[in-house]
């Protein structure tokens, strides 16, 4: 395959992980049951099987024969490589034209509304016309108090405007960046050891790992240097790589390190499932996992093994084989899962063998690692590492939103009490790792644990994740962070629970917030209230379930105005969840 000039092999240290753990008693599980793609239900013909792309002057490109009845943004990508922003330095020179000017020119406007987003940068036309948010790349949540601390000094320049998130793929997304900022903020990125580079629309997101690799006392391998490997790989570190730069979609990646699947490999298009294999380390895989509007999908099997060392070949020939046959027409049926269903799973396998550098892919393994009756952890709090006499603190971020001072503070937190590292997590939360024992107590006594990041925080809080909102992004119907902790304040001060309930919002179909894997989610819409006027809604769904028994939910109640939400909420807690009314709870008392 053209893509590998050099075989990957994972340092010795992680080819043999261990944990301290007793696994024997348990049937293990990594791939849990999923409904099989049926076979193709017509013949492949040959013919299907031409890639639809070649490479001209360094880049994939569309070929002629296959343009008919593309999507826009196929369009646009044809029109103008969008990594030439990069590669060729076209950013230095458009940031210099004043926005009043770039509009005039289609060209020009494309570029800023779509293929700046192959650097991480998204046009806020809507809502904060010339502003951008900048997505980072930021493998396994895994990042510096230098890092942090150059991300803050960017946003504090912007004043109101500024601000950053924590994803739901363990990564910052910082808000408020102007354009003609942006040649000076890449180097000051670079410098950090950052990039944004390939963040955004048809390219590979954020690897997700555990957030606590290799502190975990209970992991089953350190997912950091696979989830960095990717990375680097997929950016050529941070340099730019066209090989996998014009998918027909975005994908998405995660690598599994422990039972407590913090990783939520059911919804990733790869998920790699630790798995021995005549006593060789390696991984099961997972294909197809996605959310769309139109469709959500969950990964299944894909019948193949890899050892440790053929991490990233698998992976540079699953993107081969979506990157060449993909389809590229309606974009709600462009997803890998939607050609997977085309060519069935042993179609789609057979592509990727005959991508793989020896033409070769093993077949599953039944010694999977992850013990599926493992209960889930909670990592908020004080924990006890790996490492002697050190912890790691789980801080509480209300819905993922943080200020330029208090990521400063953050950082400094980090330096002081830690060893300058912090760990995002896909519930938009932060952890602080390497705390001494000794200082502990002086680290829970700051008062940014104490007044608002806290370790242990109210019980509905704990499983708040939301979307960032039509605050700032131009495709939600609705207002989410406020509005998710208004609610879930309400809705605390009339019920108790005894366990958390997890609720996560999202602005519009896209479902960034990933509400299907809620236990009860939130999905903007527009909708009537009791006299007929329209007002902000949600369609409201239950069931959503993660670890080994994962399982999508379903649609409970359709388009209610948010004004009704809290009695709502209440009844699913106090029938679903077994809340109890706080009056009857203080009687009791």
């Amino acid at each position: 395959m053209s893509t590998f000039s050099a075989n990957f092999m994972a340092p010795t240290s992680f080819l043999n992980p261990t944990t301290t753990t007793n696994l024997s008693s348990t049937r293990l599980y990594a791939n849990p049951p999923q409904t099989a793609v049926p076979a193709p239900s017509q013949e492949i013909t040959a013919d299907r099987l031409e890639a639809r792309v070649e490479k001209k002057g360094g880049y994939f490109v569309l070929k002629e024969k296959f343009r008919q009845g593309i999507n826009p943004h196929e369009k646009v990508k044809i029109g103008s490589e969008p990594m030439k922003l990069f590669m060729e330095h076209g950013i230095e020179d458009l940031a210099k034209i004043p926005f009043e000017e770039i509009d005039k020119a289609k060209d020009t406007k494309d570029d800023v509304d779509v293929r700046l987003k192959w650097l991480g940068l998204f046009h806020r036309r809507k809502h904060h016309y010339g502003r951008f948010m900048m997505r980072l790349k930021l493998p396994n949540g895994v990042t510096t108090s230098a890092q942090t601390r150059y991300l803050a000094s960017v946003i504090k320049q912007y004043g109101e405007q500024g601000c950053a998130d924590v994803t739901t793929r363990q990564n910052w997304q910082i808000r408020g960046v102007m354009l003609p900022d942006v040649p000076a903020i890449f180097k000051g990125l670079d410098e950090v050891g950052l990039t944004s580079l390939q963040s955004g629309m048809d390219n590979v997101r954020n690897p997700v790992g555990n957030p606590i690799a290799g502190i975990d006392p209970h992991e089953i391998v350190d997912t950091r240097p696979y989830t960095n490997l990717l990375s680097q790989f997929i950016t050529a570190n941070s340099r730019g790589n066209p090989e996998f730069t014009n998918l027909p979609r975005k994908w998405n990646v995660c690598v599994i390190g422990s039972h407590d699947l913090y990783e939520h490999p059911h919804i990733n298009d790869l998920a790699y499932m630790p798995a021995t294999k005549d006593g060789r380390f390696g991984f099961n895989l997972l294909v197809g996992g996605f959310f769309s509007p139109k469709r959500c999908a969950e990964a299944i099997p894909l019948d193949a093994w890899v050892p440790a060392e053929e991490v990233i070949p698998v992976c540079g020939a699953i993107l081969e084989a979506y990157r060449d046959l993909g389809t590229r027409g309606n974009r709600q049926k462009t997803r890998m899962m939607w050609l997977i269903d085309e060519l069935g799973v042993e179609g789609f396998r057979s592509e990727v063998v005959k991508r793989m550098p020896e033409q070769a892919l093993e077949r599953a393994s039944p010694e999977d690692l992850v013990d599926q009756k493992w209960e889930r952890r909670d990592y908020f709090g004080v924990h006890p590492q790996k490492q002697e006499g050190l912890n790691f603190v789980g801080l509480h971020i209300p819905v993922g939103r943080i200020q330029a001072d208090d990521m400063d503070q953050l950082a400094r937190l980090a330096d002081e009490y830690g060893s300058g590292e912090l760990r995002l997590t896909v519930e938009q939360n932060i952890i602080i790792p390497n705390v001494q024992n000794s200082k502990v107590k002086a680290l829970l006594e700051e008062p940014l644990l104490k007044e608002k990041f806290l370790p242990e925080p109210p019980i509905l809080m704990k499983g708040l994740v939301a979307c960032t909102g039509n605050q700032f992004c131009g495709q939600a119907i609705i207002e989410t962070k406020a509005r998710a902790l208004k609610v879930t304040k309400e809705v605390d001060r009339l019920v108790s629970v005894t366990h958390p309930v997890r609720m996560h919002w999202t602005g519009c179909p896209n479902t960034c917030a990933q509400v299907q894997v809620a236990d009860i989610g939130f999905m903007g819409c527009m909708t009537r209230d009791e006299n007929g006027k329209v007002v902000e809604g949600a369609d409201v769904f239950l069931g959503g379930r993660i670890g080994s028994d994962s399982h999508l939910g379903d649609i409970y109640k359709k388009g209610v105005p948010c004004k009704d939400l809290v009695p709502l909420v209440v009844d699913i807690l106090v029938d679903k969840f077994g809340a109890v009314p706080r009056e009857r709870e203080e009687g009791e008392e």
